[in-house]
């Protein structure tokens, strides 16, 4: 009996002490007319906020969302206008579609936070953006430099109740300084490492509703003043999320961010934390055919977009060319097919007619087809459209990177040009670089040009007996072989084994080998567990047909034909004069719906255990490479991230492992001698780990988040791209070459131009991307990102009369005005740094 009264004080002295020490928590509300805000959402904050002083609330509404209450709850708006400056009032996240950001672009990021806050200032000037908070895993590794540049302070990286989509890793005490790639410090409030995930949940933190057991972790810990964290969806009727009065739980103290940051938690910290893109933990339905669809989509607008600037600018440069109001349009779309709701509720309705993902083909399309009209409108300022007597015509080819190339272009030419044997002449030369026969049914005519450093060249088109032909680079071998080769490359593929690659030698690499004869994996090889059947099946267990698409002198492609679980597939492979990359268009055409993944999932889908996360099991493409203990790296918005995983495999919510890859993957031995790149056209997931080669996922089918059957409906079309390659990654600049993959060269047919070449940017070899340029009035805007460089000073050339150059920081801001040596400025600035400049043309 004394004991148990002993026990029972000893805990009333424990709840004594935690009620006895200070708990804050922020409330706050998520959503927008898109995802989710009912009319009365608007008057019901403004209601609630008069009903109870004490309460504070973050806001992370889609900007957008103001323009609909303006005007469909008029009176609304003018109340909550009227307090919008209250300091119980925290404006945490503007961007415009709240994206998940690891997913799309770094430019794409910088865009959603510039749109996004332009159109809360539309509606309320005087708001400002102090603390970065979201309700999602929102987060990339980048995002300290960013949120600094427009103005922020601060940032937390808890998204305690709604983390369906993932959350970040726990790590620290109250306060961490959360560094970036580049090195930029920003003061964040992390999720806790004593903030466990709930049990009996796969969708929330314990920071959720400041219980008893979270708050008493957190001062064991050593957290002074803990804090917890729900931003409701707008919509829910809750008010005061803890209670109100003297009924809010464990006495806890409404608070925004900023305030708590400023003026209760310890204001700074020593605790460096180099947060890594692998400390964001996330996991959406890779593989899955809509998923795969949105994610191509999102990045074929994202490339157009950046492509269609820079070349308006460059005809501002000359002409100009004033960018037309259409392209704000253009971004807006493109930014809304990045909503983080676009990407976890794809089928989820977005209105009476269509779902998300069919919402975003429209939105896309809208995208691109804006972007195209951008483009055809400025080059248009070139082409007098009167035919000179020179020849055919003129081609003019651009080049929207900071680098020269020497590529090959497609153009595609006037009717009645097709068939004919045609010389290219270069301007610089005049002498003939090419001699093709254009396509007898697209006219389409296919060359190898040299471009200067963001600008352009130009080419006279003649007619030209004969054309030009290259040695067979293509045979066969009665012994079921195929071999594709060229300048760089000598490629057997197996015709018995599904088409693998059984040898890859690179020349360029003193012959290398990059295949294991050894491995029970093939290059190339489609592999995934079809769970109806209960087996693997792999694309080597049946033959193939192989047949010669070109060979030419630039060109050597093949057609593999073959199946997997009796389903068809193609692949063509096509190596390129002078060109590292292995460029690879898959198509499965799926005959019906099947089962692919660990197993099929039931209604459970809330279960911490689930068949769509362990990606092996999932429809992969194999690539086992000979390289010795090999170290993997993966770009990320404005970042690369060099793993720290053993292996990416994981099967449950709670366990979740970073396994992205955005535009690139790279294996490097050990040595740092060798490396194999990997390219894909979508942001998906991959595998790796021992006994398991890197694997790119293709396609999961069945039942997923939020319980909808992810059915295969349509054939699985896919591109990527290998790069065998010397040295590390930024030695072999892969960088580079992802972005010449993603933004090709650009031609396109004139009747009549000026036969020269022009470079207006240049940034030499300073390992500098030029991310974005746009004209802005008189002004160009110019965004450098150090992909690759180093922090030592560097040469940026512009070849335009140039009146002044300043660095702004993105909200607009002046940082300084640059001297000019002739038309050159010199930079420093650290790796995976951005900076941007606005040039005054004279």
């Amino acid at each position: 009996m004394k004991r148990l009264l002993l026990n029972l004080i000893l805990f009333f002295i424990l709840i004594g002490a935690v009620y006895s020490q200070k708990a804050y928590f922020v409330d706050g509300y998520h959503g927008g007319i898109y995802g989710h805000y009912p009319m009365w959402q608007t008057q019901f904050m403004v209601d609630k906020l008069t009903q109870h002083p004490e309460w504070r609330i973050g806001i992370e509404i889609e900007p957008e969302t103001w323009d609909s209450v303006k005007v469909k709850e008029p009176s609304a708006y003018e109340a909550w206008r009227k307090i919008v400056m209250d300091k119980r009032i925290d404006f945490t996240n503007p961007t415009y579609a709240q994206p998940y950001c690891y997913n799309i672009s770094g430019e794409s990021l910088i865009r959603q936070f510039e749109y996004g806050i332009r159109k809360i200032h539309e509606h309320f000037p005087d708001v400002t953006f102090t603390t970065y908070s979201v309700e999602e895993p929102c987060f990339t590794s980048s995002l300290p430099q960013i949120l600094k540049s427009f103005g922020f302070k601060y940032a937390v990286l808890k998204n305690p109740d709604t983390c369906w989509g993932g959350y970040t890793r726990a790590y620290g005490g109250e306060l961490v300084n959360w560094i970036g790639p580049d090195g930029t410090s920003m003061l964040t409030v992390p999720r806790y490492a004593c903030e466990e995930l709930e049990e009996n949940s796969t969708w929330q933190t314990k920071a959720w509703n400041n219980s008893e057991s979270y708050l008493k972790a957190c001062f064991d810990y050593g957290i002074k003043n803990p804090a917890g964290m729900c931003y409701q969806d707008a919509g829910w009727k809750n008010g005061p999320w803890l209670g109100y009065g003297d009924k809010i739980r464990n006495n806890s103290t409404y608070v925004t961010w900023t305030d708590y940051i400023e003026n209760i938690s310890i204001g700074k910290t020593d605790d460096d934390w180099r947060f890594s893109q692998e400390d964001i933990l996330v996991d959406l339905m890779w593989g899955s055919q809509v998923l795969q669809r949105i994610a191509q989509e999102v990045r074929v607008s994202e490339n157009k977009i950046v492509m269609a600037e820079k070349i308006a600018s460059m005809v501002n440069i000359e002409k100009n060319y004033q960018m037309p109001e259409s392209i704000d349009d253009a971004w807006r779309t493109l930014m809304m097919a990045q909503h983080h709701d676009s990407w976890i509720v794809p089928y989820n309705r977005l209105n009476k007619h269509r779902t998300w993902a069919e919402e975003i083909t429209l939105w896309t399309g809208n995208t691109n087809k804006i972007a195209d009209e951008v483009i055809n409108a400025a080059i248009d300022q070139y082409d007098s459209k009167k035919r000179d007597n020179n020849g055919l015509g003129y081609v003019r080819v651009f080049n929207t990177l900071g680098i020269s190339r020497s590529e090959l272009v497609t153009v595609n030419l006037p009717q009645g040009l097709n068939g004919r044997d045609i010389a290219v002449y270069d301007a610089k030369t005049k002498k003939v670089v090419s001699v093709q026969q254009t396509d007898k049914n697209t006219s389409r005519l296919v060359f190898e040009a040299d471009i200067p450093p963001f600008g352009y060249s130009t080419y006279l088109l003649k007619d030209r007996e004969g054309k030009e032909t290259g040695l067979s680079g293509i045979t066969f071998s009665e012994s079921g072989e195929c071999v594709i080769e060229n300048d760089m490359y000598r490629i057997t593929f197996d015709v018995l084994k599904g088409g693998r690659i059984k040898s890859l030698i690179s020349k360029k690499l003193g012959n290398k080998e990059f295949i294991d004869p050894n491995n029970t994996y093939g290059l190339g090889e489609l592999r995934g567990f079809f769970y109806e059947d209960n087996r693997f099946y792999s694309s080597m267990e049946n033959p193939v047909r192989i047949t010669q698409l070109k060979d030419n002198a630039l060109e050597k492609s093949i057609l593999i034909e073959g199946e997997i679980a009796s389903h068809p597939f193609t692949q063509i492979v096509t190596i390129t004069k002078g060109q590292p990359q292995i460029d690879m268009d898959l198509t499965i055409d799926w005959e019906h719906n099947v089962g692919i993944g660990e197993y099929k999932q039931g209604d459970n889908w809330r279960d911490n255990r689930r068949a769509f996360h362990d990606d092996r099991f999932k429809l992969n493409i194999m690539f086992p490479v000979k390289l010795d203990n090999p170290q993997l790296y993966k770009n990320a918005p404005f970042d690369v991230c060099e793993s720290r995983l053993e292996n990416t495999f994981y099967n449950t919510w709670d366990s979740i492992k970073h396994n992205i890859i955005l535009n690139w993957i790279d294996l490097v031995d050990k040595d740092e001698k060798y490396g194999f790149a990997l390219l894909s056209d979508h942001t998906t997931s991959y595998s790796y780990g021992q006994d398991f080669p890197l694997g790119l996922t293709a396609q999961y089918s069945g039942k997923g988040l939020w319980g909808p059957d992810y059915k295969i409906t349509r054939p699985l079309k896919m591109k990527y791209a290998i790069i065998p390659h010397t040295g590390n990654w930024d030695k072999a600049n892969i960088s580079a070459e992802s972005n010449k993959w993603n933004e090709p060269l650009s031609a396109y047919f004139m009747s009549a131009i000026d036969l020269k070449d022009k470079s207006f940017i240049n940034v030499h070899d300073s390992g500098y991307e030029i991310a974005a340029v746009k004209a802005e009035g008189n002004d160009l805007l110019v965004r450098l990102f150090n992909a690759e460089g180093s922090d030592s000073l560097e040469k940026i050339t512009f070849n335009f009369p140039v009146k002044a150059i300043h660095q702004v920081e993105l909200n607009g801001k002046a940082v300084s005005t640059l001297k000019m040596n002739k038309n050159s400025i010199s930079i420093s600035m650290p790796r995976f740094g951005i900076r941007t400049f606005r040039i005054e043309k004279q």
